[in-house]
């Protein structure tokens, strides 16, 4: 699912400076690694001089690879052609497991790492560069191992039917959203090199895009149209966010990747043994208290509206729209992986498997070289599309995968939060003493403010730290301005939910990722 997006501009100012420094410490402190051991680099670089076994031949398949500009991982490449009334999506996965032997040091680091972290500065990959931006990414003009979907569609694009085989591809081109948008709204070709085909491929995006998007809706699911916000430095070197709107591009390249998760599922289903992603309903604390956040960034959501139905209603280019956007992925809080059929485990598919948010049953498998559990969701779809047994090393492998999964993407949830934290005091810093407009949005209950207060018992609560007058200890919440759209922390004797505030900013400090507001 969607997470916040930032993008640190270069800039030799001393605040840009400093917010490096601050994002160099956080992940010292983290200990997010900065390279990769010899061992696992040995281990990567003999794997790329050669992939064994044998493949079918799809290098006559015009695939073209979609992603932001500059990517050099790319996991996934798609052609779409019109067959009868409906489509066929071939979608091919880069194939990881072709590159990475089980048990060995490779394995066992990317284990350890779990998933890509990205950063506002530099992004700490999985996999070690020779594979991720080399022989294993699916980079234009190459022939590259794939595992390739083949997807069937009718005209409504519900799915008819669907298989994975290994293969060799060779895209013939990489684009960016920005390109494939370009094409579709104005019937300009995005790049002179690209053929009938082709071209009729990313044709087709937008009618398969938007009606995946209508089944999803009708499902009961919802998209997220997260917005990338770019850390700008001004002249005066202070610091600024700016919005890049997602396209509409964006979202149909989306639900090719999901429409081959659901159809992953079914296959898990029908062989009894996978892993699935899988959400339960929004807690609705988290609904009440993103609907506080609505009204602090002054966005109309009447209470009849559900959250499927408001979604359609903004926009990402509108900064206040963006900014729900970035807060309405606490919704998606919980998410987990479900295996079963694996080994040591009874047979047959959990209860409660499927994803709230895509209401369906979904699994991982189209992002091997950023997301470790793809690629044994990939395995086993293979492996039951052709007829084999599941490979003993998936097996043993996926009971232990939510853990890892678990631990791995809790330390990618910090580092996010911590970096938006870093920007957040740096676009704040100097403005200290300055009151704002906010809503507060969270409290702590009861409990949790007994346990503060037993921390922090023999320490005085006054002044800036807002005690009340008469000597109660404070309450701690967190509020939302309006603007800038930042989310932090506030105390204060009274923290009334939902209802505006004039807040005093206390503290915004890069080095220490922290931003305090007192009730003005």
């Amino acid at each position: 699912m969607p997470s916040r997006h930032l993008h640190l501009a270069p800039s030799t100012s001393a605040p840009a400076a400093a917010v490096r420094a601050a994002l160099t410490a956080l992940r010292a402190e983290m200990e997010v690694p900065a390279e990769f051991p010899p061992d696992v680099l040995a281990e990567a670089e003999r794997a790329v001089d050669g992939v064994a076994g044998s493949r079918d031949d799809l290098r006559d398949l015009p695939f073209v690879t979609i992603d932001p500009p500059g990517s050099m991982d790319l996991d996934q490449a798609m052609h779409l052609a019109r067959e009868d009334d409906g489509f066929v999506v071939h979608y091919a996965i880069a194939d990881v497991a072709a590159f990475v032997e089980p048990g060995g040091a490779l394995d066992a680091e990317v284990n350890q790492r779990g998933m890509t972290l990205y950063g506002p500065d530099l992004r700490t990959p999985l996999h070690p560069p020779v594979m991720s931006e080399g022989a294993a990414s699916l980079l234009p003009g190459q022939d590259r191992p794939a595992a390739v979907w083949r997807v069937v569609l009718d005209a409504s694009t519900e799915v008819v039917d669907a298989q994975v085989r290994r293969a060799l591809v060779r895209s013939v081109a990489r684009f960016d959203y920005a390109q494939v948008q370009a094409w579709v709204d104005g019937g300009a070709e995005p790049d002179a090199t690209v053929g009938p085909r082709e071209a009729a491929s990313l044709a087709l995006l937008a009618a398969v895009g938007e009606g995946r998007r209508r089944l999803e809706r009708e499902r009961g699911g919802v998209s997220l149209d997260v917005p990338e916000q770019e850390i700008t430095t001004a002249e005066d070197g202070t610091f600024g966010l700016e919005l890049r709107s997602t396209l509409p591009a964006e979202g149909w390249n989306a639900q090719i990747s999901l429409l081959t998760g659901i159809a992953a599922a079914g296959i898990m289903r029908a062989g009894g043994v996978g892993i699935f992603r899988t959400l339960r309903d929004a807690d609705p604390r988290d609904v009440a208290r993103l609907r506080r956040t609505a009204r602090a960034l002054g966005i109309d959501w009447p209470q009849e509206t559900t959250y499927a139905d408001l979604l359609p209603t903004l926009d990402s280019r509108a900064s206040r729209h963006a900014a729900f956007l970035n807060e309405a992925t606490s919704l998606f809080r919980g998410a987990s992986y479900a295996p079963f059929g694996a080994t040591g485990q009874e047979p047959g598919v959990p209860d409660d498997a499927a994803h709230a948010a895509i209401a369906a049953e979904y699994a991982h498998v189209t992002a091997p070289l950023r997301r470790l559990v793809d690629r044994y969701g990939t395995e086993v779809c293979l492996a039951l599309c052709a007829g084999d047994p599941v490979p003993r090393w998936v097996l043993d492998a996926l009971p232990g995968l939510p853990r890892t999964m678990a631990r791995t993407g809790q330390r990618a949830g910090t580092y996010e939060r911590s970096s938006v934290d870093v920007v957040e005091a740096a676009l704040l810093h100097g403005r200290e003493g300055e009151e704002f407009d906010g809503v507060v949005v969270d409290v702590e209950d009861d409990a949790e403010r007994e346990r503060r207060l037993e921390r922090e018992a023999g320490a005085e609560n006054g002044g800036e730290d807002g005690g009340t007058a008469a000597g109660s200890p404070a309450r701690v919440g967190q509020v939302v301005l309006a603007d800038p759209a930042v989310r932090a922390t506030v105390t204060g004797a009274e923290l009334p939910l939902g209802d505006p505030l004039r807040v005093r900013l206390a503290e915004a400090s890069v080095p220490e990722r922290r931003v305090r507001f007192v009730v003005a």
